[in-house]
């Protein structure tokens, strides 16, 4: 049971630093890129997980193998030279990225299926831990991604809406970002949040694969 649960943690330890690494990065770059260089002084411009991993969410990651988060990357919208554009590629950036991991490890997938058992005779060993991995990296980002987007504070799909509204409606949405994160508990623990996010994530998991996962 113990070597079990040190297997798992082994296997789903890289795609979920990973996943998260790439998100955090990219909200911070498109940030700079948009003129606001907050995170890059926080040495948040990096792939080295440790500038933005958070403990609690990332264990949260661990155990349900979807919902999770990391430090969230400071940003000054003042800096931005566009607000709404900006706000919207920043909060955009994240999830885009984790769909980018997802259709880049969805090609190693056809190649590891391709290469299946020229690689299971060659490197016997590592093959089978490899794949799974490569499975796991690829539902993961979708999973980050799709659930990112939903719109509720403080998941990036509420900082899309609000750029997006008009002024008066963004306004009273923001209303209720101080219960953001108690509605989104709710949802989670309720199941409902996993009813809609879930059938979406493994129909984009099964586009990207063909079915095969």
């Amino acid at each position: 049971m113990l070597q079990e649960y040190f297997q798992r943690i082994l296997l789903t330890a890289p795609p979920i630093l990973l996943a998260l690494t790439v998100h955090e990065c990219a909200h911070a770059w498109v940030a700079y890129r948009m003129g606001d260089p907050t995170a890059k002084m926080l040495g948040r411009v990096t792939l080295n997980p440790v500038k933005h991993l958070d403990l609690v969410g990332t264990l949260m990651l661990f155990l349900s193998g979807m919902f999770g988060w990391a430090k969230p990357v400071p940003i000054n919208p003042r800096n931005f030279r566009n607000l709404s554009r900006s706000m919207i590629l920043v909060s955009l950036a994240g999830p885009l990225s984790n769909l980018f991991l997802a259709a880049v490890f969805a090609i190693i997938h056809k190649l590891f299926i391709l290469l299946g058992p020229s690689l299971l005779i060659n490197f016997p060993g590592i093959y089978k831990p490899l794949f799974v991995m490569v499975e796991l990296s690829i539902i993961l980002n979708i999973s980050l991604a799709v659930f990112n987007l939903v719109p509720i504070p403080p998941l990036d799909g509420s900082k899309v809406l609000a750029a997006a509204l008009p002024p008066d409606k963004a306004f009273a949405y923001s209303r209720i970002e101080p219960y953001g994160f108690i509605i989104l508990i709710a949802l989670i623990m309720s199941g409902v949040l996993n009813r809609f996010v879930t059938p979406l994530v493994f129909l984009m998991v099964g586009l990207l694969t063909g079915g095969v996962y």
